[in-house]
């Protein structure tokens, strides 16, 4: 079985990935900022004996990552995988959302997920072992309005690990992106609420096209088991879409050209829901409000 350290696992993806890796017999060093205000993880792992140790660790910090690692390794123990799940997202148009939004989320889901990496690489490549699995999305590849500073952190991390694919794979390190679509996490159900008012129609819309899929919510557990899987195979695919509209999301992009997607999120709110429900199948019309 395997030392895997996970980040971000306080709730959501990174939460269920450590108990599905914990219940397969690996050991997971569990990590997230605030282990006091988080404490159901812990308390499952008591109560059911999973060998999965709590701590802290900011992957906005150099001296929390430095700090962390260094324990780990101070105590004889080598990672063999590292699953960079940590991630944050803000919504708004470009000119709604401060600059302070878009440096804090590159700052977490890019240059975090960098801090843990060069923190692990020297010993994966001296014993020629292990295995860095990055949780991307499909934003990695789709970029919409509202989510330009989340999708552009999350292009960042696909251009990151391909890079660190071809430099390790020569020391038998396996790298490999995860690719979610819509889980039913605390962020997807953030992107779903009401928003503000805004100049501009799509912080809305994506709002509603949130909603609409999460009326059909795909547990965050699904991921973790994909992580597992790759984990624990001897696959070197590098990309592995999660969900059941995370293919069709990819082709549907793909299926456009450039200016035909820019035409797709330039549309009016008239044109835009029933584009999406004919090249989708999501009605992400709100149901009229009844009055008594």
């Amino acid at each position: 079985m395997s030392s895997v350290l996970i980040t971000g696992t306080s709730k959501g993806i990174g939460f269920e990935t450590a108990l599905v890796m914990a219940r397969a017999g690996h050991t997971v060093y569990a990590t997230m900022r605030n282990p006091g205000a988080s404490t159901r993880l812990q308390e499952i792992a008591e109560r059911e004996s999973l060998p999965i140790t709590v701590s802290a660790m900011d992957v906005d910090s150099d001296t929390s990552v430095g700090d962390a690692f260094e324990k780990i390794h101070a105590s004889g123990v080598n990672i063999d995988v590292l699953v960079n799940n940590a991630g944050i997202e803000r919504n708004g148009s470009i000119e709604e959302l401060s600059f302070e939004d878009f440096r804090a989320v590159m700052e977490t889901n890019y240059f975090g997920v960098i801090r843990c990496i060069k923190a692990v690489i020297p010993r994966m490549r001296e014993r020629k072992n292990g295995v860095i699995i990055n949780v991307a999305s499909v934003a990695g590849h789709i970029a919409n309005s509202p989510l330009s500073s989340y999708a552009a952190s999350k292009h960042a991390l696909e251009a990151l690990s391909e890079c660190l694919g071809q430099e390790m794979r020569p020391f038998n390190v396996r790298v490999a992106i995860i690719e979610p679509g819509i889980i039913d996490t605390a962020m997807a159900q953030r992107l779903g609420e009401e928003t503000n008012s805004s100049h501009y129609p799509q912080v809305a819309r994506f709002s509603d096209l949130f909603t609409a899929s999460l009326k059909n919510p795909v547990e965050p557990s699904l991921v973790g088991q994909k992580i597992l899987e790759v984990a624990d195979s001897d696959d070197w695919t590098l990309r592995h879409p999660v969900g059941p509209d995370a293919i069709p999301f990819l082709e549907w992009r793909e299926s456009m050209s450039d200016d035909q997607w820019m035409e797709w999120g330039a549309l009016s709110n008239e044109e835009w829901y029933p584009r999406v429900q004919a090249d989708f199948g999501i009605d992400a019309r709100k149901a009229p409000t009844v009055v008594d």
